[in-house]
């Protein structure tokens, strides 16, 4: 009996018997037009079912992995498969870096720009803020090349795009001079540290990451990353405003091995070794989890944090951890970022669907004043008519959908769901 394809984290089967892997984009597109239902498959990393599809379940991560540097215009090009990791190790030995990471280096370039997955910082965007330009094979098994250059408007709904205009094959990304970077920890920051200094602490260093578990008051632990410029060292106070720098190196979850984290104790390194969280040589856990993220506007965080406290008896028990992040506003359409800055309040819940899905109710109730967005790939129950108020370009990308894919070959249940077909 053959054992259907599932998502990283083992909570999603998908209903295709099996994964196409094409080897070429020639092969790719003849897939494409010969199939009458499709859906692209990144790295498995969300936790819906984005990616499920009864048609042809494909993947282009053995197509071959191509890295262009173009020095003239500071960006470079790469197959739509490659992850993170492998493409920040290539841009750095040619002395060259992005401007974020995600938390891990082990996710695919394409599948975490499509859903507008996100690092961290008050004047860094997500990923997809990065993109000049894709490749794409449409529903007639053509390529396309859009560009933020060339096509304006439609190339701001193309980006974040979910996978439903296409299967996005080469990406052109903009990188900057690489960079070097210390990481620190912080232990324990009080409640009343976050509320009296919140934007002071946001600002505090380049990526700013808070980890609590929701059983206390506090903060478990706030992760510093600082971008090195020039040769001078400033070492860190002991105590920061009631928090203390931690002795040793630290897991977001408590009890899990600390090897898998990126270095820290403020040991200089490249930026892709220290902007992820974790390491690219480990996987940061065995997937048994699942997660949530919701984005609402920067001036709403403390608010929705006391919004949260509120039910915290029934997010506690659930949360392995929850980290809170600040990403930059940007245009791109269904970016959860679109139009203004954003606060990300992540959750990594024990892997109990049953237990988990109630308690998600129970939070966009809280968050409801603020007018959340939900990440795309990862578990909500937001209404789709919540989530069409939430986007000032809804509409505009349902309608690029119907013009890009008539026949809705791209789409699936949980698209249709999402954005009804007229």
């Amino acid at each position: 009996m053959t054992t259907r394809p599932t998502n990283w984290a083992g909570n999603v089967t998908y209903r295709a018997g099996r994964v196409h892997f094409p080897r070429t984009v020639d092969q790719l597109q003849e897939l494409v037009a010969a199939s009458t239902s499709v859906r692209p498959l990144g790295t498995g990393h969300s936790f819906n079912r984005i990616a499920d599809t009864t048609g042809a379940l494909i993947s282009v991560a053995d197509v071959p992995q191509t890295c262009v540097i173009d020095p003239t215009r500071s960006t470079v090009t790469v197959s739509a498969g490659m992850r993170y990791g492998e493409l920040a190790a290539h841009l750095h030995e040619a002395g060259y870096a992005l401007r974020s990471l995600g938390s891990l280096p082990h996710i695919s370039v394409a599948g975490a720009i499509a859903t507008g997955t996100h690092g961290s910082g008050d004047t860094v965007g997500s990923l997809a803020t990065a993109v000049a330009a894709l490749q794409m094979v449409t529903a007639d098994g053509e390529l396309t090349y859009v560009s933020r250059e060339t096509d304006g408007e439609e190339f701001c709904g193309t980006v974040v795009g979910l996978g439903a205009l296409g299967i996005v094959t080469r990406v052109t990304l903009h990188v900057v001079p690489t960079y070097e970077m210390r990481q620190w920890v912080y232990d324990d920051l009080p409640r009343t540290a976050l509320v009296e200094h919140v934007d002071a602490i946001f600002a505090s260093a380049y990526s700013v990451s808070l980890f609590t578990d929701w059983r206390s008051e506090g903060v478990d632990h706030v992760w510093l990353k600082h971008r090195m410029h020039g040769s001078g060292t400033v070492e860190p106070p002991t105590d920061w405003l009631g928090a203390t720098l931690a002795d040793g190196p630290r897991h977001p979850i408590v009890g899990m091995p600390v090897e898998n984290c990126t270095e820290q104790l403020g040991v200089p390194g490249p930026w892709h070794e220290r902007l992820p969280h974790f390491r690219r040589e480990f996987m940061p856990s065995s997937g048994q989890e699942l997660q949530s993220e919701y984005f609402l506007p920067r001036e709403h965080v403390l608010d929705a944090l006391e919004a949260i406290e509120r039910i915290r008896h029934r997010v506690g028990p659930l949360v392995q951890v929850s980290e809170i992040r600040t990403v930059a506003r940007d245009d791109l359409w269904l970016s959860p970022s679109h139009g203004h800055h954003t606060v990300a309040i992540h959750f990594t819940w024990v892997p109990d669907t049953t237990a988990v899905t109630p308690v998600l109710g129970a939070l966009e109730e809280q968050l409801a004043p603020f007018r959340p967005r939900p990440h795309w790939g990862k578990l909500f129950s937001t209404s789709p008519q919540t989530l069409a108020c939430g986007y000032a370009r809804y509409a505009d990308f349902t309608a690029l959908m119907a013009r890009h894919d008539p026949t809705g070959k791209f789409r699936n249940q949980l698209l249709d769901r999402w954005f009804p077909p007229g």
